[in-house]
């Protein structure tokens, strides 16, 4: 049997080594990181500039995304086939030629027309040409945009994916942290029942929930993988390479102005502009092609020397240079195409104030879930501080000798959850970033 002093003593112990355990849990605490816009390629858009510890940078990785991405490869080769569309249409139609044999010679009076060569060049009327390389570049500058677009929409994702690793792996952070404590706790519970002072029920307890908070963990170590097989998707690389995010993050002290006219510039909506400007252009062209088309041409006649005469012009060919015009007189095609760009004309323009209101409704909402991020924050800041008392409290009914592991429990639980919801919170505020960057940044 151990002496009372003994037990005293263990106890002692216990608390020393208990208290080391909350302090180093205490410590888990987020530190406040240090930020700067980045202008990236042709998105204009801004990324955070995190301090890394043991972490890969965020931006490293969104630039490896951009050269790697196979989505952007696709709407960059799209844009040029776009692009060299201008030098398919900057041509003239094609050249005619024809060879004609006469089964039965006519007879003219300088001999038989034996066959017929001719060759005849339409020309289109003037701009025409120009006109279609007018349309053909407007529908490259549209397709252009498709680029800028898929840029911003990739750096949104392959940040928010990050921030998700982040919240992912700082959880399980915190859920390693708390089962140290909890065995801590079983400890106390085991030399408290060795004394009488606690019954093994408050054991069992405390290694049920040990058993739910690794089951938690278990899941959470899942959910990083999915999504780190997302995230290396994004980078279009093998889906097992590790993906090692920062340690720390906290919100920054105050947030960076928002410029909401920069909406109105955004390329989901500049791209409305250039194609409702490809449809003007679209008319300009249909109006040039219902002008009329001159042909000039050229055709020989091989005639036969007739037999038995003599004269100057015997058996001499023939050379007829010819001048055609083509008019669309039955005109409707062109008619009815410049219905059809008139009303998709309106079809963009209605097209482009439903996405302006879209996008509105999504800058709107951004705002205000990242003010609510912080607002929710400070909410779990205060609630640990409290909890952190109760422990306080705990800790000396136990120098007293008296302990509660049912209020151990409670107070545990609403630590764990008051943790989860702070970074949470965190992850919340820079995903809310991503996507008012990616709604106002130029």
């Amino acid at each position: 049997m151990k002496t009372k002093s003994n037990i005293s003593s263990i106890k002692k112990h216990r608390f020393s080594f208990f208290a080391n355990q909350l302090v180093n849990k205490r410590t888990l605490y987020f530190t406040l990181y240090t930020f700067n816009f980045k202008s990236v390629l042709l998105c204009g858009l801004f990324l955070f500039s995190i301090n890394i510890i043991d972490g890969q940078s965020l931006n490293d990785l969104v630039n490896k995304a951009l050269d790697n991405n196979p989505e952007i490869k696709k709407f960059e080769l799209q844009y040029r086939i776009a692009s060299e569309k201008v030098n398919e249409v900057n041509t003239l139609p094609n050249t005619e030629f024809g060879v004609g044999y006469f089964v039965s010679e006519p007879e003219t009076r300088t001999g038989a027309q034996r066959f017929k060569v001719s060759a005849k060049q339409m020309l289109p009327w003037f701009g025409n040409i120009t006109a279609r390389e007018n349309y053909a570049s407007a529908l490259a500058d549209a397709k252009y945009e498709d680029i800028v677009i898929a840029k911003r929409k990739l750096i949104a994702s392959v940040s928010q994916s990050y921030y998700t690793l982040y919240a992912n792996t700082a959880k399980q952070d915190v859920l390693t942290e708390n089962i140290k404590l909890l065995e801590t706790y079983e400890i106390l519970a085991l030399t408290s029942v060795e004394v009488g002072k606690a019954s093994a029920v408050d054991v069992l307890r405390l290694q049920m929930r040990q058993n739910e908070m690794q089951q938690l963990f278990g899941v959470l170590s899942q959910q990083f993988l999915a999504e780190q097989t997302n995230f290396n998707m994004l980078l279009n690389r093998d889906k097992a390479i590790n993906v090692n995010v920062i340690n720390e993050l906290n919100l920054p002290s105050e947030d960076f102005e928002i410029t909401t006219e920069n909406l109105a510039l955004h390329p989901e909506l500049l791209k409305y502009d250039k194609l409702y400007y490809s449809v003007e252009q679209s008319e300009l062209l249909n109006q040039k092609e219902s002008s009329p088309m001159i042909g000039f041409g050229l055709d020989y006649i091989n005639v036969e020397n007739r037999p038995n005469m003599n004269f100057s012009d015997n058996g001499k060919d023939i050379i007829m240079p010819t001048v055609s015009v083509s008019i669309p007189i039955f005109n409707k095609t062109y008619k009815s195409q410049t219905k059809q760009n008139e009303l998709q004309q309106k079809e963009v323009l209605a097209q482009k104030q439903y996405r302006l209101n879209t996008l509105e409704t999504l800058l709107d909402k951004a705002i205000n879930d990242r003010i609510s991020s912080r607002i929710s924050h400070k909410t779990q800041a205060k609630n640990l501080r409290q909890a952190k008392n109760a422990e306080d409290i705990l800790i000396k009914s136990y120098e007293t000798g008296t302990i509660d592991f049912n209020d151990v429990l409670d107070i545990q639980e609403l630590q764990l959850k008051f943790q989860m919801n702070q970074i949470e919170s965190v992850k919340t505020y820079y995903v809310q970033t991503t996507i008012i960057n990616y709604l106002t940044q130029q």
